[in-house]
This record gives C-alpha cells, sequence and structure tokens, in this order.
C-alpha cells in the first residue's frame, strides 16, 4: 500500500476506533514511518541497525544475495510488508523443501501471524499500534507474494489484465508493462511500471510484487494475472473490495487495542463504524488516481474535526538524535524501534520453528522479557551463541 492508506487512511480508522486525534496521528505516523525506517536513515541518527524495517532501492540495489543476505532481505519484508499466512502450507505439487520454505512464505489476509502481530501491540505505545496497522493493512494489498526473493513464487507471466468499470460489468483492458523507474504509470493507458525480468531466483528484481510493479499498491484498480506458484490458475484482485475489508479490519484491531473486545479473530470487520461514510470511502477507493492522499485527509479532517498534517519522514529525528543514551527508548523513534525489533523478532522466530532457515535463526522476543534497545542486543547474541 501507499502512504496515503496508511497515513491518512490509519489516521481515519483510529478515530472510528475511539481514538485522540493525537493518538490517531502517532499510530498513522508509525504505520506510514515502518516505510522509510532504513538502515540508511538508522545509521544517520545512530540508532540500532537491527530496527529497519525496509529497504531502499539503492539499498536493494548492493544488497547481497548469499544465504546471510537473503535471510536479511526476508527478514525485513516477511516481518512488516508480506506477513506469510501459513507457515505449514503444503503446495498442491510435489515439490523440493527449498521450494516448500519459499512457498510458505506467499503472504494473504488472516493467517496464522496476523493474531500474534496484533496481540503484541496491545497495552504497548501507539507506536506499536502503528506498526501492526501497517502490517495487518499490507497482507491484503500484497498478498499471492512473498517477502523474500524467489523467481518460482513471485514472477508472474507478462499478461497482466486490467478489469475496468463498464456498465454493470467490466471491460478487459491488457496492461502494459515497462521497466524506467523514474517514468510515472501512466493510469489512462494502463501503463505502468515492473521490475526486469531476472532468471537468477535470487535476484532483488524477484523480491515481493516487483514484478507486478505498483498494481498491488493502487487501491482504485482490478486485475487478474498469473501467479507463478498457482499451477496456471489466475488471481483476481479486486483493490477496492479487498481494501475496504483492511480499512473495517484497522477498525477492528484498533477497537481490540482498546480493550473494547476481549479478544482478536481473525475474519472479523467493522462495518457498522463506516455505515454513515461507506460512500464517501467508496469514492475514495475507487477514483482512478495515483495518491488518494488528499481525499483521506479530508475524510480524516472532517472526521476528526481536526487539522491533520502531512506525513513528515524527519519530524522525530532531532528529538531522537539530541535525547540522552538513556533517555532514547521514551522518545517516539525509541518506541518504534521498540515496537519494530519485537515485530520482526515474532516474525523470524516463527519461521526458524517451522523449520525454514530463510530468515535466519531466532530467539523470541517476547518470551526472553527483553525490553528496549540494550536488551535486543543481548538476545541478538544469544539467538547466535
Amino acid at each position: 500500500m501507499n502512504a496515503d492508506f496508511h497515513y491518512y487512511a490509519t489516521y481515519c480508522a483510529a478515530v472510528l476506533a475511539g481514538y485522540s486525534h493525537e493518538d490517531s496521528l502517532t499510530a498513522a505516523y508509525s504505520s506510514c514511518f515502518t516505510d522509510v525506517c532504513s538502515r540508511t536513515m538508522l545509521k544517520r541518527i545512530k540508532a540500532p541497525l537491527a530496527a529497519a524495517t525496509t529497504q531502499l532501492p539503492l539499498e536493494l540495489m548492493d544488497a547481497r544475495t548469499d544465504i546471510p543476505g537473503l535471510q536479511d532481505i526476508t527478514r525485513i519484508w516477511a516481518s512488516f510488508h508480506f506477513l506469510p499466512y501459513d507457515l505449514s502450507a503444503v503446495p498442491p505439487k510435489r515439490c523440493s523443501k527449498r521450494y516448500l520454505n519459499k512457498y510458505r512464505l506467499i503472504c494473504q489476509p488472516n493467517g496464522e501471524l496476523l493474531s500474534p502481530t496484533v496481540e503484541a501491540a496491545k497495552g504497548k505505545d501507539m507506536q506499536a499500534a502503528g506498526v501492526a496497522m501497517h502490517v495487518l493493512a499490507d497482507t491484503w494489498a500484497h498478498r499471492c507474494f512473498a517477502g523474500t526473493p524467489s523467481l518460482v513464487i513471485n514472477n508472474a507471466y507478462n499478461r497482466f489484465t486490467e478489469l475496468l468499470p463498464d456498465r454493470d460489468g467490466f471491460s478487459e483492458k491488457r496492461i502494459t508493462f515497462r521497466h524506467s523507474a523514474s517514468a510515472p504509470d501512466d493510469l489512462e493507458n494502463s501503463v505502468y511500471t515492473a521490475s526486469l525480468f531476472s532468471s537468477n531466483e535470487n535476484s532483488i528484481m524477484n523480491l515481493g510484487h516487483g514484478r507486478a510493479g505498483h498494481l498491488p499498491d493502487y487501491s482504485f484498480i482490478r486485475y487478474k494475472y498469473l501467479p507463478a506458484w498457482a499451477d496456471y490458475e489466475e488471481v483476481v484482485k479486486d483493490n477496492p473490495s479487498e481494501y475496504k475489508l483492511a480499512f473495517c479490519q484497522m477498525i477492528y484491531a484498533l477497537k481490540y487495542l482498546r480493550k473494547e473486545q476481549a479478544e482478536f479473530r481473525t475474519g472479523e470487520y467493522d462495518f457498522e463504524a463506516i455505515a454513515d461514510i461507506e460512500a464517501d470511502i467508496d469514492a475514495i477507493l475507487r477514483k482512478r488516481q495515483p495518491d488518494a492522499g488528499e481525499d483521506w485527509r479530508a475524510l480524516g479532517e472532517r472526521l476528526s474535526g481536526q487539522a491533520v498534517e502531512p506525513f513528515d519522514a524527519e519530524k522525530y529525528t532531532e528529538e531522537y538524535l539530541s535525547a540522552a543514551k538513556a533517555e532514547k527508548d521514551n522518545t517516539f523513534l525509541g518506541r518504534f524501534i521498540i515496537a519494530a525489533l519485537a515485530q520482526k523478532s515474532m516474525v523470524t522466530n516463527r519461521i526458524y520453528n517451522s523449520g525454514s532457515r530463510l530468515a535466519g535463526r531466532s530467539v523470541e522476543y517476547s518470551q526472553k522479557g527483553f525490553h528496549g534497545i540494550k536488551a535486543y542486543k543481548k538476545l541478538l547474541k544469544e539467538a547466535h551463541k
């Protein structure tokens, strides 16, 4: 998903879930910051590099694709953007263990790791809620792709078809892909940017939904395609409908975090909360535009009666840089970092305990009683004994 949903739509969901303007902004900022918290940024503010929640294009270009390098990539992308659906899933045909482990990293909504992701944020800071909402939302946008480089999983037959509303149904239009990262997508002519084909199984070109370009991140688009792993079965993606489910699931999850429900259950959506604004949400989600930020922002301000400032990735860096060493954990970014470390540790540990080493070795962060950055460094040492 793009920043318009991770920031402004998350703000709207938090307001509808009963949070204050300030808490809603914190959750929204933390959700959006998950897409910019790279090692480059962490290095600049002298924060622990293990807290990286994304990798910049230049970082990926320089990333190693040996075993440690691939494990590092998988820890980041599977933990925050492509949450595995079923770590014990069995493909429809016989396959090697190598393929099996990658197949088990395919992301889908309402998977076995969604509840632990949301539950881990209960009773924690709003930064943890924001991280959880980012992960939850991306399970809808990024479904059918895996957060590890893999040609046999993430590649797709190059014939993508866009489904355009046409009277009572849809007409079909062939999607054209190009490979110029600097060229904007041409929505009018269904021309989109995607990663170059690479026959190398572990090429960065085959990470996540690169082969589908930005299609999964646009709320307005409906399309169908043939993924490499689906045994010649087409996948139909109806983003407006699925983004609405993501939005209503965020409201439900955020109400759980406010202790309005005793438990978090997958497959639950708070449609009642949007009853009065459902037409507005549908209009935003279906509007053919690359960035719906201003529309979500207007809705959020209408809901809360407060001005919603634009996302600024640098907003809290000075606070973190100027804080004394003993106080860094209590800054805005310090709390985000702790939440990110906990989420990455949980997912990595689940992958490791499934018998896969694609994300490397791990020790469960929450069960060891570690808290804060210093404790996480001890955890890393313990994990590699």
